[in-house]
């Protein structure tokens, strides 16, 4: 799995257009190519065009991906989770540490692109840090900054190979 931060080309568009089955909101970048070679995470901009703020920094577009994150959601995984965060001081360091590392990338993401940054308090992503909300962002975290996210890389783990199946849309025309 590669990490990039450059700026989407059109075919990464077109692909994030088709997964999402709409054109992508506040996309500044493909945050992660699946190894099927398609975008499987973007990355967007604190804000969105009209201003409103949008605090999902990593977002999850792969169907396949997002598919296996809401298996293991319905599985109860989420509450395993937060149940060990309430138990597992390291964990629970490790995860804020995860918190602080998505609230200093979503600062720097926003003076990227020229927007005003999120106000202090606004909530990270995924239930960070006292609880665990939202597998696919938290995946999503970790498939973008390898390392950053210990549930995150969890998730990403208990998914399994969802691209054995091959590309998830089709890429060309």
């Amino acid at each position: 799995m590669t990490s990039v931060t450059a700026g989407p080309s059109p075919a990464d568009l077109t692909a994030v257009e088709r997964q999402l089955g709409r054109p992508p909101r506040g996309m500044t970048a493909v945050a992660h190519y699946c190894p099927c070679g398609l975008p499987d995470v973007v990355q967007t901009a604190p804000r969105l065009p009209d201003g409103t703020p949008f605090p999902t920094l990593y977002y999850l577009t792969c169907p396949r991906a997002c598919a296996a994150m809401s298996r293991l959601e319905a599985a109860g995984l989420m509450r395993d989770m937060t149940a060990r965060l309430s138990t597992d001081t390291v964990l629970r360091e490790r995860y804020l540490a995860a918190h602080r590392d998505y609230l200093a990338r979503r600062a720097q993401a926003a003076a990227r692109v020229g927007v005003e940054p999120l106000p202090a308090g606004t909530q990270s992503a995924g239930g960070m840090p006292d609880r665990v909300k939202c597998l696919h962002a938290l995946a999503a975290h970790e498939l973008a900054v390898p390392g950053a996210n210990p549930l995150g890389a969890e998730a990403v783990r208990a998914a399994g190979q969802w691209w054995e199946a091959g590309q998830c849309v089709r890429a060309d025309g």
